[in-house]
C-alpha cells in the first residue's frame, strides 16, 4: 500500500518539475533543487517497497516505518496542493480585483496585497519543503537498519503454512449446507447435453465461506458411488505446481507414487490411466489465472468417457471463467443458527452443562459476528473453548474481531491469501473501503470517484477522468470476481455493494499496528467514530456518522473526501478542508444559496454531490470551483441554472436529474467543452436546450427521460456525432426536426421517438433521420403523438409513409410502435428484415387486421393491446400463405414464430375473429406453430373464439390466461365442459371475468 502512496506523491513531484516550476519556484531559491532531491529519494526508497510489504503484517517496526513513510509521501502531496491552492486562489482573486479596479479610485491596494500573498506564500511553501527533506532523510536512515532487499519480489509465505486438503469430512460438524449439497450432488449426477470434454464445476466464495468443505461433502455422496468409474481429489493450493498435481492424479488413479518428473511422461501416463472411463476430479482451491497452465490438464482429461466432471473450488471467479466452468455454485454464508451450532460444537466440547447453560445466550451474540462465516465460527470457538469466565466471553463479545489476537493468527492469514494476489494499487483500493460503516450499501459509482480524486488511479501515467474511470471498474470488477464485495445490484447504470462484515474486519486490520489510537486530536460520542476519525488521518477520508463541528475541523485540514452526516449543517469554517477533492453533502436542506458559499472556496474540489438538498439557487461563487470534474444537483428545487457554470471548464459529469422547474439551461453551459455526461432525466419543466449546444464536443450521454415538454432541440445536436445516448427525442412541425439525427450514428441503447405528423415536411425530415444506419440502438419505440393530417386519402398515405421512412437498423431487440393512424404497416415490419427482434409492442393503431409477423425468426414476446379497428386475425399473421391442405402439402416445411414465448392480446374490443389453421395444417409434422410459446393471455378482447387447432399446435404452451373478455369467459370459465376440454393439454388455464366492468378509451 505504501508503494501506492509514494508513487502519486512522486506524481505531483514530476508535475511540478515539468510544469509549474518554471512559473513558480525560480523566484524562491534553492526550492527547484529541493523538489528534485524528494522525488530522487522517494524514488530510491520506493526500490525496496517490494520487501518491506512482506515483512510488514509480521514486524511492528517495519509497520511503523511504511506508516511514516506514507504520512510523509502524503505530507508531500499536501505541500504541493498547497501551493496549487494558492496559485488558484490568487488567480480567482485577482480575476475579482480587475473588477474592482474598474469601480475604484486607487487601485493599487488590492494589487500590492496580492503581491505580499504570493511572496508569502512561496517562502512558506520553501520551508515546508525543507522540513519534508528532513523527515525524508530520517526515514532513508531507518531503510537502511532493516536491511531491505531491493526490487525483491513480494514471496508469498503461504506456500510453508499452507495446509493442504483432503477428501475425508466428519459430517456431523457440518451444519447449514444441506440444500448446497444437494444442488452440487444433482448437477454432478446428471450429465450435460451436448458437452465436449469433462464438465466444470466451480464453486466460487471468500475464503473462510467453507468450500472446501462442501466439495468434501459431496466428494463423500453414496449416490456418486455408480455414477464414476474413478474418484479423485486433488489439493492444488496458490502455486500451480503443473507436476506435482500431474503425480497427485496418477497417485490416486494407480494408488503409487510415481518417479516421474516430465510434465510432458505424466500427462501421457494419465492420459492411458483415463482414457473411457468416467471420472470426478475435485480440483480444490485452485488459484492460478493463467488458461496456458491449465490447458495441458484440460486436453489430456478431454480423454476420459463422456459424463465425466471437474468440481473447482475457487475464491475468485476469473480462475472459474478461465478453467471453462459451465456453471458457478456461488457459496453463500450461514444463518446465525447454523455459525452457532458450529461455534458451539467448538466452544463448548468437553465442558458441563452448567457452563453452557450460563454462557450459550453470550455465545449466540458472539456467533452473530461471525457474519455466515463457518471459519470465524471454528476460530472464535477455539478462542472460547479456553475462556472459563463469563466476563472473558463478555469481553470477546465486545471487542472488534480485527482486536483479537487469535483471529490475527488463525482467521486473518487465510484471508490474507486473496488480499496478497493484488497489485499494490488495488490493495490500496481495497484497504480504503474500510472507511465506510460495516454493513453500509455502497455505491460503487461514488467510489470509484473516491479512488480517483485520491489519486489511486492515476500511477499508470494517464490522467484522462475517461480512463481513470474505465480502470477504476475494472479495479472494482476485479475485486469482486474475487470475493471482496457481495450482495451486488444493479439499477440501470447505477451499482451498488456490500462488504462482508469480516473482510471489512480484514481491510481495518490492515491499518493497525496493534494499538492504534486516533492521532488527530479529535473526540468522538462513540467507538465507531473514533475509528472513523482514526482512520481519516490514514486514508484522508471521512465518512461521517455523526454530525461533524466546526471545532473538529481544524484537526481534519488534511482531508481528500469528506462525506458529511445526512441532514447536518455545513459546519463553519469548510474552507480550511483546502486539500478536498471529493465533498458530499447530499441530503441536508440549504435555506439559501449563501449555505454553499464556504464550498465555492474549495478551489481543489473535483467532485461535488449536493444532491437531494432542496436547493432552489446555485450561488455566483460556484464559477471558483475551475477543477471540478463532478457536479451532482438531482433532487433539487431549483428553477435556473447560474450562467456562472459556464466557468467549469474542466466539468465532465453534470446531473440535473428530477429538478422538475427548471425551463431552460444557459447558453455558457455550452462552454463545458469538457463535458461528456449531461443528465437531464425527469426534468418534467424542461422546454429547449441551448442554441450553442453544438459547442459541447465532447459530449457522449444526454439523458433526458421523462422530459415531456423538452420540444425544442437545437440544430447544432446534429453536430454532435460521438453522441451515444439520447433516450426521448420529440419532432414534427413546431418541434425539432427529425432530420437532425441524420448523422448521430453512435445512438446506442433506447431511444423514444415522439413525432408530430403535420404536413409532406415532417415527412422528409422521417426519411432524413436515417435510422436504419443507427446499428447501435436497440430499444426503439415510435410514438406518433399528433397528427393534424385529416382522415383524407392523402393524409393516410403520408402516414403509411412516415412510418415506412422510419426503419430502424436491422439489429434491433426491441420495437414498440403506437398511435400509427395508417392503414398499414410497413414493409420493412412484414419480412424477415428485423431478425435480430426479441420484443414487439404494437399498441393504439388505426390498423383492421395484423401483419404477417411469423417470419421474425428471434421474436420472444408480442403484445398487441388497444386496438381499436382490429377486427379479424388471418393467417397471414402467421405468416401462412394458401388457404388450404393441398398448399401445405406442397410446400416446404415452414415454421411460424419459431422462438415465440409469450404473446399477448389487451383492449382489442371490437376484435371478433382469430382464423384457425386448418386441421391438415395441424396434422402436417412439416407445419410447426409458435413451437415455444409458454404464455397466451388475453384481456378485455371481444374474440367469441379461440382458435382450437391452433393452440393445440402450440405444443410448449404452459399458461393461457383470459380476463374481462365476456365471450371468452362466457364460453371457456366451466371446469369440465367440452370447450374447456379443448384446451386439457395446458398445464394452467385461468379465466377470470369481473361483473360490471367497464372500459372507456
Amino acid at each position: 500500500m505504501a508503494e501506492a502512496v509514494v508513487s502519486i506523491a512522486l506524481e505531483r513531484l514530476a508535475d511540478v518539475v515539468q510544469k509549474r516550476i518554471q512559473e513558480e519556484v525560480n523566484l524562491v531559491s534553492g526550492v527547484k533543487r529541493e523538489v528534485r532531491y524528494l522525488s530522487a529519494k522517494l524514488k530510491t526508497i520506493r526500490n525496496v517497497l517490494d520487501d518491506a510489504e512482506r515483512r510488514r503484517y509480521k514486524d511492528k517496526t517495519v509497520h511503523n516505518w511504511l506508516r511514516k513513510l506514507e504520512d510523509v509521501s502524503y505530507d508531500i502531496d499536501d505541500v504541493l496542493d498547497e501551493w496549487n491552492f494558492a496559485a488558484l486562489k490568487l488567480q480567482i482573486e485577482g480575476s475579482e480585483d480587475v473588477h474592482l479596479q474598474r469601480t475604484k479610485v486607487c487601485p493599487f491596494i488590492p494589487s500590492s496585497c496580492l503581491f505580499f500573498n504570493k511572496v508569502a506564500t512561496r517562502r512558506d511553501i520553501a520551508k515546508k519543503i525543507k522540513g519534508l527533506k528532513e523527515r525524508l532523510n530520517e526515514i532513508l536512515n531507518e531503510k537502511d537498519e532493516f536491511g531491505f532487499v531491493v526490487n525483491q519480489p513480494v514471496v508469498d509465505p503461504r506456500e510453508s503454512t499452507r495446509v493442504r486438503s483432503v477428501s475425508l469430512v466428519e459430517v456431523s460438524d457440518i451444519h447449514g449446507r444441506g440444500d448446497d449439497k444437494e444442488s452440487l450432488t444433482s448437477k454432478l449426477i446428471h450429465e450435460a447435453a451436448s458437452q465436449q470434454g469433462p464438465q466444470v464445476i466451480s464453486i466460487v466464495g471468500v475464503g473462510g465461506i467453507g468450500k472446501t468443505t462442501l466439495a468434501q461433502l459431496v466428494y463423500n455422496d453414496d449416490r456418486l458411488v455408480n455414477c464414476f468409474q474413478l474418484k479423485l481429489w486433488v489439493c492444488v493450493s496458490d502455486v500451480f505446481d503443473e507436476v506435482r498435481i500431474a503425480n497427485s492424479i496418477l497417485e490416486s488413479v494407480k494408488k503409487e507414487s510415481s518417479n516421474l518428473r516430465e510434465l510432458e511422461s505424466l500427462l501421457n501416463l494419465l492420459k492411458d490411466s483415463i482414457s473411457g472411463k468416467t471420472f470426478l476430479i475435485v480440483l480444490d482451491d485452485v488459484w492460478t489465472e493463467d488458461y496456458n497452465k491449465w490447458e495441458p490438464f484440460k486436453n489430456t482429461l478431454n480423454y476420459g468417457a463422456p459424463g465425466s466432471k471437474i468440481l473447482v473450488t475457487t475464491r475468485s471467479e476469473r480462475v472459474a471463467r478461465m478453467m471453462g466452468t459451465t456453471e458457478i455454485h456461488r457459496l453463500g454464508q450461514l444463518s446465525d443458527t447454523d455459525c452457532w451450532l458450529l461455534m458451539k460444537h467448538v466452544a463448548f466440547h468437553g465442558r458441563s452443562e452448567e457452563d453452557y447453560e450460563e454462557l450459550k445466550e453470550i455465545g449466540k451474540k458472539i456467533a452473530n459476528k461471525c457474519k455466515g462465516l463457518p471459519l470465524a465460527a471454528k476460530v472464535l470457538g477455539s478462542l472460547l473453548r479456553f475462556k472459563d469466565t463469563k466476563k472473558a466471553w463478555e469481553n470477546v463479545l465486545e471487542s472488534e474481531i480485527w482486536q483479537l489476537e487469535e483471529a490475527e493468527v488463525e482467521l486473518f492469514p487465510h484471508l490474507f491469501l486473496s488480499y496478497n494476489e493484488l497489485s499494490p494499487t488495488m490493495k490500496r483500493c481495497f484497504s480504503y473501503c474500510s472507511i465506510f460503516p460495516k454493513d453500509l450499501v455502497i455505491d460503487v459509482q461514488k467510489l470509484i470517484r473516491m479512488w480517483m480524486d485520491l489519486g489511486y488511479l492515476s500511477s499508470t501515467g494517464s490522467t484522462n477522468d475517461h480512463d481513470l474511470e474505465l480502470r477504476g471498474k475494472e479495479y472494482f470488477n476485479n475485486l469482486r470476481l474475487r470475493s471482496f464485495f457481495q450482495d451486488i445490484k444493479e439499477d440501470g447504470d447505477n451499482v451498488y455493494c456490500k462488504m462482508h462484515d469480516i473482510v471489512h474486519d480484514i481491510a481495518r486490520f490492515l491499518r493497525t499496528t496493534g494499538s492504534e489510537e486516533s492521532d488527530v486530536g479529535l473526540e468522538a460520542s462513540n467507538n465507531k467514530s473514533s475509528q472513523a476519525f482514526s482512520l481519516s488521518k490514514v486514508y484522508r477520508s471521512l465518512y461521517c456518522q455523526e454530525e461533524l463541528s466546526h471545532e473538529q475541523l481544524d484537526f481534519l485540514t488534511f482531508l481528500r473526501v469528506l462525506r458529511l452526516h445526512r441532514w447536518q449543517d455545513i459546519p463553519r469554517g469548510m474552507e480550511k478542508l483546502i486539500h478536498l477533492r471529493y465533498l458530499d453533502a447530499s441530503g441536508r436542506i440549504w435555506s439559501s444559496a449563501k449555505d454553499v458559499q464556504s464550498a465555492c472556496k474549495l478551489y481543489n474540489l473535483q467532485t461535488l454531490y449536493l444532491s437531494d438538498c432542496k436547493l432552489k439557487e446555485i450561488p455566483r461563487g460556484i464559477k471558483n470551483l475551475t477543477q471540478l470534474r463532478y457536479l451532482v444537483l438531482s433532487y433539487n428545487k431549483l428553477k435556473e441554472i447560474a450562467r456562472e457554470i459556464g466557468y467549469l471548464i474542466r466539468l465532465r459529469h453534470l446531473d440535473l436529474t428530477w429538478n422538475t422547474d427548471i425551463v431552460e439551461l444557459p447558453e455558457t453551459i455550452c462552454n463545458l467543452c469538457d463535458l461528456e455526461i449531461l443528465n437531464l432525466n425527469y426534468c418534467y419543466g424542461l422546454i429547449r436546450l441551448p442554441e450553442g449546444i453544438n459547442g459541447l464536443v465532447n459530449l457522449r450521454h444526454l439523458y433526458n427521460i421523462e422530459c415531456t415538454v423538452l420540444h425544442q432541440i437545437p440544430q447544432g445536436i446534429g453536430k454532435l456525432t460521438g453522441l451515444r445516448t439520447l433516450n426521448l427525442f420529440h419532432a414534427g412541425n413546431d418541434w425539432s426536426k427529425l432530420g437532425y439525427l441524420k448523422e448521430l450514428d453512435q445512438l446506442s441503447g433506447s431511444v423514444v421517438l415522439n413525432i408530430n405528423l403535420h404536413d409532406r415536411a415532417d415527412v422528409d425530415e422521417a426519411w432524413k433521420a436515417k435510422l436504419m444506419n443507427k446499428i447501435h440502438i436497440k430499444h426503439l419505440d415510435i410514438c406518433f403523438s399528433h397528427d393534424d393530417m385529416g382522415r383524407t386519402q392523402e393524409g393516410e398515405l403520408l402516414r403509411n409513409e412516415a412510418l415506412e421512412a422510419l426503419q430502424p437498423p436491422r439489429t434491433l431487440h426491441s420495437l414498440s410502435i403506437s398511435n400509427h393512424n395508417g392503414t398499414k404497416f410497413p414493409n420493412w415490419m412484414i419480412s424477415s428484415y428485423l431478425n435480430h427482434l426479441r420484443d414487439l409492442h404494437i399498441t393504439r393503431c388505426n390498423i383492421l387486421t395484423l401483419p404477417c409477423l411469423g417470419r421474425l425468426p428471434e421474436l420472444l414476446e408480442l403484445s398487441v393491446s388497444y386496438m381499436t379497428r382490429l377486427s379479424f386475425v388471418g393467417r397471414e399473421f402467421l405468416g401462412l400463405i394458401g388457404d388450404n391442405d393441398t398448399d401445405i402439402a406442397m410446400r416446404v416445411p415452414m415454421i411460424s414464430f419459431p422462438k415465440l414465448k409469450v404473446l399477448r392480446f389487451e383492449m382489442c374490443l371490437w376484435w371478433t375473429e382469430w382464423e384457425d389453421i386448418t386441421a391438415g395444417e395441424e396434422s402436417n409434422a412439416s407445419v410447426s406453430i409458435m413451437p415455444c410459446l409458454r404464455e397466451l393471455d388475453f384481456t378485455n378482447c371481444g374474440l367469441r373464439e379461440l382458435p382450437h387447432r391452433l393452440i393445440r399446435k402450440a405444443s410448449s404452451l404452459q399458461h393461457l390466461s383470459i380476463h374481462d373478455s365476456f365471450h371468452l369467459s362466457e364460453r371457456y370459465e366451466e371446469e369440465g365442459s367440452a370447450a374447456r376440454s379443448l384446451f386439457s393439454h395446458i398445464p394452467r388455464v385461468t379465466v377470470v371475468e369481473h361483473p360490471f366492468f367497464v372500459i372507456f378509451y
